[in-house]
Parts: C-alpha cells; structure tokens; sequence
C-alpha cells in the first residue's frame, strides 16, 4: 500500500501534466498558424482549434480519472490522428511540422508524471514510430525526422527523473512509517513504566506501608484494626485499573481512601467533583500517601482536607499541625514524596507544593488545571 508521500507525489505528477500541456497550449498554437501559408491557414487553424479543444479535453479527464488507461490511450491516438493531417495542411510544401513535435513531445514528457514506466515508454514509442513515416512521407526534412528520435530520449530522461522523485518518496514513507513505529513503541513504553510506577505506588502507599508497621514492631500484629486495614488495602489495589476516557466523582474516593483509624480527618469537602479518572484517582493517591506521613512521622492526631474548585481546576490541601520536617532534607532514595505524591501529580499535568516547619506542621497542596474554558 502507496504510503502518504508517494500518494500525493501521484497527485502531484498528474496535476502538474495537466498544468504543463494547458501552459504550453497557446505558444504551440500560435507556432502553427504563424508557420502555415496563406493557401492553408484555414485548415491549419481548424487543424489547431481540434487539438486546443483535445487537449483541454484531455486535461479535464485526466484531473478527473482515479486510473486506468483511457486517457493515455485516447491522447496516443489523437495526436497520430493530428499527425495525419499534414498531408491536407501542406505541411510538406512550407515545413510546418514544429507545432505538432512540439505537442507530442510535451505529452510524452507529461506522460512520465502519472503512468507506469512500461505503458509511459510504450506510448512514446508508438507516438514517435508513427509519427516518423507520416512525417518521411509529408515531405518532412530529414532534420524533423531526426527530432522525434529525440522525443523517445526526452521521455526517457523525464522518466528517469520522475524514478529517482518517486524513490525519494517511498524512503521518506518508508522513514515517516519507522517513526511512526518507534513513536508507539515509545508510547507503549512510556505507558508499561507509568504502570509500573503505580503499581509500585499503590503497593508503597497500602500493603508495603501495613507490613512495614508491623515487621518493624510500630504495630501490634493483634491490633483488632490490622485486618479490616489489610483488607481495605487489598481492595484500593484491587482497584487500580482505570477506563480511559472514563469520569470518576474524587469525594468519594477521597473519603475512601482517607480512611484511617489513628489519624481523625476533618473532611471540607463540596458534594461532588467529577474529574477525568486519572486525574481523580491521582488525587486520592498522593492525599491517601500525605496522611499516611502524617500518621507514621508527623504525630498528629487530626489532618485537615480541603478540596475546592471545578472541573477545570481544582487544589486540594492536606494539612496538619504536627512536628513538621526538612522537605529539602527528604533523601532522594524516599520514594513516598517523590513518587507517591509528586510523581502522581506530575503524570497528569499537575502539580504538588509541599512545606513544612517545625511550628506550623505541613501543608500539602495538590493542584490541577486541565478542561475547556
């Protein structure tokens, strides 16, 4: 299948032979009725009103053909039809054969432009062979015979050239097509480690955060709280697969996934906020990661969440009164901020501003602006 370069360079070559027969109509035309004698001139000029008409005939038909060969054959068939006529014209008697050359020779080079290579050379060929005895037995000099041995040349070198276009063409499809596959792989990639970067989110932020609490003795593993916790993580993790294109209400989810039972959350909420899903789901993760962090470092015992705007921009703050810490002293090596929080927010063109201080406790601030306005 014809790639888009090569699908408009055959668009081009048959408009572009369609613009140089018509350009080159009038001066050919002009040629023959200064060269014909007095005796002539009226049968010359209906000669040239025929092959005027013809070619913008033919012009018409071959803007409007999707193929074939109708038209190639039609135009091989005139022009020796045209041809003929320099044995009433009296061609012989004041050499007016330039014109009708002239007409073959800009066809045959045209031809070159939106036919095969072997019907383009086969319709030379037979112009130029039955051109040549017509001509010999008008009277044509010896000089005239030997152009149209030219014309199979000059349709040649057209071709030639249109070959060498025409290959340009297919490496740039063949380079565009390449891209287009790397593009995608790239996009496949880029969506695989977006997974991944989830996963290895939600895992950090519900089951790995539990079991670190109670391998490292912070909790209990009789806590009567444990269980309906680990359940509660299994079905945040269970639900991370997302529409696309799809909708999602964040108050919910927030109150969801907010739910914890060492810190008291004091929800400000409006009645509901639907957002793209993405969006809303990275919400709740990076809020659900920044009480987490409140519960295990920050020694507080309430958490404020304060959710304001529509659905073209939103900002979210969690907020807590407890020890407060370095942001910039955070290791790099921790991934709850940078990925958790951070890193959601980014992955759907948001944004996530963190400070902190031993005095006023931490604010959290998640941002979003996206939609129509």
């Amino acid at each position: 299948m014809a790639g888009e370069a090569v699908r408009l360079l055959r668009d081009f070559g048959r408009g572009y032979a369609v613009v140089v027969r018509l350009v080159t109509l009038l001066p050919i035309c002009a040629i023959a009725l200064f060269r014909a004698s007095p005796d002539h001139v009226r049968l010359v000029g209906l000669v040239v009103a025929i092959a005027a008409v013809w070619t913008c005939v033919q012009a018409w038909w071959l803007r409007r053909a999707a193929g074939g060969l109708s038209p190639l054959v039609a135009d091989v068939v005139v022009l020796l039809g045209l041809s003929l006529t320099t044995f009433w014209t009296g061609a012989g008697e004041d050499t007016n054969f330039g014109w009708l050359r002239l007409l073959a020779t800009f066809a045959c080079v045209t031809w070159q432009w939106h036919t095969s290579t072997l019907a383009g050379g086969a319709a030379a060929l037979l112009v130029a062979g039955g051109m040549l005895p017509v001509f010999a037995g008008a009277g044509a000099d010896p000089s005239v015979l030997r152009a149209l041995g030219w014309l199979v040349v000059v349709s040649a070198l057209s071709r030639a050239a249109w070959v060498i276009v025409g290959r340009a063409a297919t490496r740039a499809d063949r380079m565009a097509a390449a891209a287009e596959r790397a593009r995608g792989e790239a996009e496949v990639a880029s969506a695989v480690r977006a997974d991944e970067r989830e996963h290895a989110n939600a895992l950090h932020d519900t089951a790995a955060t539990t079991l670190l609490m109670v391998g490292t003795g912070q909790v209990r593993a009789e806590a009567p709280w444990l269980a309906p916790q680990a359940r509660r993580d299994l079905g945040r993790l269970a639900g991370r697969g997302l529409t696309a294109g799809a909708e999602a209400d964040l108050v919910p989810l927030l109150r969801g996934n907010l739910d914890t039972p060492h810190v008291s959350v004091e929800f400000d909420l409006p009645e509901r906020l639907r957002l793209p899903a993405e969006v809303a789901m990275a919400f709740a993760g990076a809020a659900a990661e920044a009480v987490t962090n409140v519960r295990r470092h920050a020694g507080a015992e309430t958490v404020a969440v304060r959710l304001s705007g529509d659905a073209r921009a939103v900002c979210l703050e969690v907020t807590d009164t407890g020890d407060g810490f370095d942001v910039d002293a955070v290791p790099a090596t921790r991934r709850g901020l940078r990925e958790s929080v951070r890193g959601r927010m980014t992955g759907v063109g948001g944004t996530a501003t963190i400070t902190s201080s031993s005095e006023t406790g931490t604010v959290v601030r998640l941002k979003w602006a996206g939609g129509d306005d």
